[in-house]
Formats: C-alpha cells, structure tokens, sequence
C-alpha cells in the first residue's frame, strides 16, 4: 500500500488538490484497505461495494459517504487507471439542510464579545467580507488595499482569487488593530510565530468563548459568519451575483441557497390568496 500511497499522493498534487481534500481522500482509501487487509490494486468492484454498504449499514453520515466514494473515484480512474471499476458508482445524496443564520443584532453582540483583539480582527474581517476560516487566517498585509477599497483574498476554494469590498468600518478597525499589533511577518494575523498565520482551531475557539460570553445559544460555526454575511447582504437588497462574486462561488446555484433563508425575502411574498378577490362569507343557516 506505501508504494500505492505515494503514487496517489503525488497524483493529488499534480491535479493541485488542496491540502486537507488529500488528507481525505488518502484517510478513506486507507479505510478501504484495512477493511479487507489487502491493497486497492488487488481489489475491485464487488470489494468496493461491499465496503459502502459496511459504511451505510453502520450509518455513517451522507458527507461521509460522499468522501469515501469521491476517494475511490479518484483512486481507480486516475491513480490505478481502471475506471470500469467504478463507472458504476452512484454519488450518495446528501441532504441539504438550511444553515442558521445569526441575526445582525447577534453579530454585533458577537463581535462585543470576543477578545482578545487578535481574534476579534479575524472574525470582524470574516462577517465582514464573508470570508471562509482559511481565508481569513491566511490574509496577509499586503492583501489590504485601502486606498482602493479592496481585499486581495488569495488562493480560495479551487486554488480562486477575488477581490472583495474592505468595508469602512473594518478598515479603521484594522487600522487600530495593525497600530496596536504591528504584524512583524507577511501575515496580518500572525500566530506564535510571526512567519506563520494563525491557526483555525484558535479562532474557533475564540468564537465558541465568545458565543457563550454572548449569551448566544444558537449551534454555531465559523462558516456560519459566512452564510450571516450573504443572507444579510440579501436582506439589505444586494444582487445575488454580485454575492456570488463576493463569496467566490463557481455557480450561483450555491449562492440561491440564500434566497431560501433570508426571512426578510420570504415574508415579503405575496401569496396567491391575497390576490384572490374578497366574497361573501355565507353564514351557515
């Protein structure tokens, strides 16, 4: 299996896979392997299904499912090049549930309070131009035009770059923060170590601190800033692809997720009955 591994590795390289979704994909081939103690190479169809019934039967999450099989996807038609092995994979249907959405009155008391001033500038710089958790901890100081108005967010989601709005009041924020810190190092927010940005897991951290200190008990996540920024930027009246481009999304059926949350937008409806014209009740004799 090294051998294997290490050819599929540097597959997932030459194909510019980010990071983490290698990890993945290497984690659930090993898992294919260790369930029937044998190399993927000396396997195929029939060992392949019944490892996907094994992970539905033990009731493994559809994400989970879906990670698995895109992994064996990969293996067999780019790393083994026997893609009749799968060809007839199905891809699992993952529901999709409506994410919460922080009102605008909860961001503020958010933001009110986290602390210290290091993790409030990244969650203050994702709300406020709807950036992922890696995004906003790998923005370096450079990326900060505020003569323009704009943020350079580099390498998103499929290796993207875009440009977003620097907002006034994060950018006399970051003003502040910048003269208070100093960033001796590229990043703007730099770790324990100025050449290295800070970590993910600190941030979320900082934010669950900050939710409970809040009084907030809704389930929170980091993305969750993400999708409080589209559905408020919805609300206040701003065109769906211009959000599209801010989120740097690939399709604007992503995007029109939004339009099925924002409760500004759905109480506006009109139902066909109102339209409908008012008659005489009969009273009943």
């Amino acid at each position: 299996m090294t051998s294997l591994r290490e050819r599929m590795q540097e597959d997932l390289k030459l194909k510019n896979y980010s990071a983490k979704t290698a990890t993945a994909y290497l984690d659930g081939v090993r898992h294919f392997a260790h369930f029937h103690w044998r190399s993927p190479a000396d396997m195929g169809e029939r060992e392949i299904r019944d490892f996907l019934l094994d992970l539905s039967l033990r009731q493994q999450s559809a994400s989970v499912l879906k990670m698995h099989v895109a992994a064996l996807k990969f293996l067999y038609n780019t790393t083994l090049r026997r893609p009749e092995e799968v060809a007839w994979l199905p891809w699992p249907k993952v529901p999709r549930r409506l994410p919460v959405i922080l009102s605008t009155e909860e961001v503020n008391a958010l933001l009110s309070a986290v602390e210290p001033l290091l993790h409030k500038a990244v969650i203050m710089t994702a709300y406020g131009i709807g950036l992922r958790i890696c995004e906003a901890c790998a923005l370096q100081v450079k990326d900060i035009d505020g003569k323009r108005g704009l943020i350079h967010v580099r390498d998103g989601k499929r290796a993207r770059d875009r440009y977003v709005m620097l907002p006034v009041r994060l950018r006399d924020f970051l003003r502040e923060y910048f003269r208070q810190v100093r960033p001796a190092g590229p990043y703007l927010f730099a770790g324990q170590k100025p050449s290295r940005p800070i970590q993910p897991h600190t941030i979320r951290a900082a934010l669950n601190k900050g939710l409970r200190k809040a009084g907030i008990k809704k389930r929170v996540t980091f993305h969750m800033l993400r999708h409080a920024f589209a559905t408020h930027l919805l609300e206040a009246g701003t065109d769906i692809r211009v959000i599209q481009t801010l989120l740097g999304h690939g399709s604007i059926r992503t995007t029109a997720r939004y339009t099925h949350v924002s409760s500004r937008h759905v109480a506006s409806v009109q139902s066909p009955l109102d339209a409908l014209e008012p008659r005489e009740v009969r009273k009943p004799k």
